[in-house]
Parts: structure tokens; C-alpha cells; sequence
């Protein structure tokens, strides 16, 4: 709140509900900002490092080759998470004090593990309980695939906090629900504590709606285009819905976010928007009434046409629209692991370029 008692719209959210913000980037820069507007938490995956690093190589550049030299012979997927992870902790440093203040509840910086390791139950929870041990406030970014599904629960089992992401339907978010509630049964049975545990499930909102649009340009689906910029908010309520009914211990958080609704309609509820720096500077800007709309359903209508002309969208927004198995091959998600794939390549090639530079380019 500035000295004459404005607030901007994101803080009047944090002041007034129980909806959390948080920063869609681990960027110093852009974190503090953030946190001024009563930002509670930060993420990182490789696309979002490898901007970190584009934006403010000249911060890292140094550090980067000391870490080189330091390590002889590091790979570059070895620096890489160095990196990531020195990255990460400078940000989870900041939001420190905002995880004691909550007693653990809010203040946590998401690391994202390896999107190559997808498939990989084992080499996913290994790495989380290692991304667990780097900082109290760390949460761990595990994708909610088939074997995603499965490294959730051991992890939630061997005390970590998940965020689960790669995820876009009503069905994966009650997956990565129940899995989280199998770990912490699991620990309650061996006598283990739960009480540090915080977990949240990310529904990409954003990109269930894109691939929508990008399944009726295929398809030739002609609808009132309005209605396919509803469809992650759809997901999202009726996700939240059954949560609270079946009392979940995980929070949701929405992502992605491609228009004012990916904030606007979820205030009120007990739920994480998390937001770029570029959309934070929007709506702070905006003149979009902050009130509560987290239970305000979305128009039968819009429900109706997207499930009689996608079948994606049924299968998204029905509770038993798909199962487990079929996770990994829903379109949205093979296109976003595709493209963290890509971040990881992309990232990998920065560092390359700084571990080994290309002697054409030599002056």
C-alpha cells in the first residue's frame, strides 16, 4: 500500500482473500517487484532460467565461468544444474521470510526437475529429494505424467513438497491430488511428520485453451471465439470444486495466464495465481474490479458447445474424462514437454557456449 493507502489490484487480491500470488520467474529483478505487490512464491523450469540468463547474463556470466574452471569435469547438463539450482536459491533466500511468517504455508520457490527425465519415476523423485534438501523453502516441479503420477507419491512419501505441473484437466489434477494423499498416509503410517509438507497441483489454464484453438484450426471447429478463452477457467472452477468437497490438503495453482480471466475469476479462492512479471505490470495497471469470482460458474452455454465440439475439452473437464495411462499423450501435454524439452536444450546451449565458445566467432 503506497502513503496516501492505494493499493494496486494484485496486493488489494493478497489483502483481501485467501488467493496467493505468485512470480512466474525466479528473475531477482522481477521477484522483488513482485513481493512488493504481495508475491508469496517463485518458479523456475529450464525455459524460464534460460530467459533468467538472457536477461541478466551480466550478472551470472562471471559466475558461470568460475564454475567452469571450478569444476573440470562438470558436463554441461552437470553445470547446468548448478546453475539453476544457485539461481533458485537466490530467490528462495528472498521469500524466506514470508515461509516462516506462514509457518511453511506460503514463501516457496519451485525447481523444476529434469524435463528429460518425464518417463523416469526413479530419476525424478531422486532428484526432488535432493532439490528438497537445498533450502527449507524449496518445492519441487514434477510433471504429471503416468510416471509422474507415481514419483508424486514417493516423494510426498520421502517428505517433499511437490508442485505439480504439465498439467491442464480436471483428471490430472484429482491424480496428483490422491497421489499426494497416498505419500502422506504413507508417511502418517511409519510415524513420519507431515507437518512441513505444502504442496500444490498447477493447472496450466493458459494452454489448455491454446491447444484448443489450435484443435479447431485443424479440425475447421468454428465456435463463438469467446468461449475458447474460457476453457482453463472452466477446468480450473471445477477442479477447485471437487478439491474442496473431497478436502484435499493440495492447493491449486493456475498458470499460463493468456487473459485477465486467469486472474480475475479465480480471486477469492483459496488457490495460487501465479502471474510473469509483464502480466503483474498489466493488471497492476488495470481497471478490472478485484472481487471475489472463484465461485462464480462459468456460463452453462460455453460448457456446453466446448464439450459437444472437443473432445479434448470432455475429456478435461470430466472427472473420469482420462485416465492415468492416457496422461502422457493428451495434446497439450506432449506440446508442453516439447517445448520444456527445448528450454533444456536451449539452456544447455548456453552454457556450451560459455564452457566451450564457438571458435568461428573468435575476433
Amino acid at each position: 500500500m503506497s502513503s496516501d493507502g492505494y493499493q494496486s489490484p494484485l496486493s488489494k487480491m493478497n489483502s483481501m482473500s485467501d488467493t496467493d500470488l505468485w512470480n512466474d520467474s525466479c528473475s531477482i529483478k522481477e521477484l522483488e517487484y513482485a513481493i512488493g505487490h504481495g508475491a508469496v512464491g517463485a518458479t523456475a523450469n529450464p525455459v524460464i532460467v534460460g530467459e533468467v540468463l538472457k536477461k541478466e547474463m551480466p550478472l551470472w556470466k562471471a559466475r558461470i565461468k568460475e564454475l567452469i574452471n571450478a569444476c573440470p569435469e562438470a558436463s554441461e547438463d552437470d553445470l547446468v544444474w548448478k546453475i539453476t539450482e544457485e539461481i533458485s536459491l537466490k530467490g528462495a533466500k528472498l521469500l524466506l521470510p514470508a515461509f516462516e511468517n506462514s509457518g511453511g504455508k506460503k514463501g516457496r520457490l519451485s525447481i523444476q526437475t529434469n524435463p528429460k527425465y518425464y518417463r523416469n519415476k526413479n530419476l525424478m523423485v531422486e532428484q526432488a529429494i535432493h532439490f528438497n534438501n537445498l533450502a527449507p523453502n524449496i518445492i519441487v516441479k514434477l510433471p504429471v505424467t503416468k510416471a509422474g503420477i507415481a514419483a508424486i507419491e514417493e516423494a510426498t512419501y520421502n517428505g517433499v513438497s511437490i508442485n505439480a505441473t504439465v498439467c491442464f484437466t480436471v483428471p490430472q489434477s484429482l491424480a496428483v491430488a490422491e497421489a499426494v494423499e497416498r505419500g502422506l498416509e504413507r508417511r502418517k503410517q511409519d510415524g513420519k511428520d507431515t507437518t512441513t509438507i505444502g504442496s500444490v497441483c498447477t493447472i496450466m489454464v493458459g494452454r489448455l485453451d491454446d491447444w484448443l484453438k489450435a484443435v479447431a484450426n485443424k479440425k475447421d471447429i468454428v465456435t463463438e471465439p469467446e468461449y475458447l478463452e474460457w476453457a482453463g477457467v472452466a477446468v480450473m472452477k471445477r477442479a477447485y470444486q471437487l478439491f474442496k468437497e473431497r478436502g484435499y490438503s493440495t492447493r491449486l495453482l493456475s498458470a499460463a495466464t493468456r487473459n485477465h480471466r486467469h486472474w480475475s475469476e479465480f480471486i477469492g479462492g483459496d488457490v495460487v495465481v501465479t502471474l510473469t512479471h509483464q502480466w503483474q505490470k498489466r493488471l497492476n495497471a488495470c481497471d478490472v474490479e478485484v472481487i471475489a469470482r472463484i465461485n462464480n460458474p462459468v456460463d452453462e452455454p460455453v460448457i456446453e458447445v466446448l464439450s459437444e465440439k472437443f473432445h479434448d475439452f470432455r475429456r478435461a473437464y470430466t472427472s473420469n474424462g482420462m485416465s492415468v495411462d492416457e496422461f502422457d499423450a493428451y495434446g497439450a501435454t506432449r506440446r508442453t514437454l516439447r517445448q520444456f524439452l527445448s528450454g533444456y536444450e536451449e539452456l544447455t546451449r548456453i552454457i556450451r557456449d560459455l564452457m566451450l565458445p564457438d571458435p568461428d566467432k573468435d575476433e
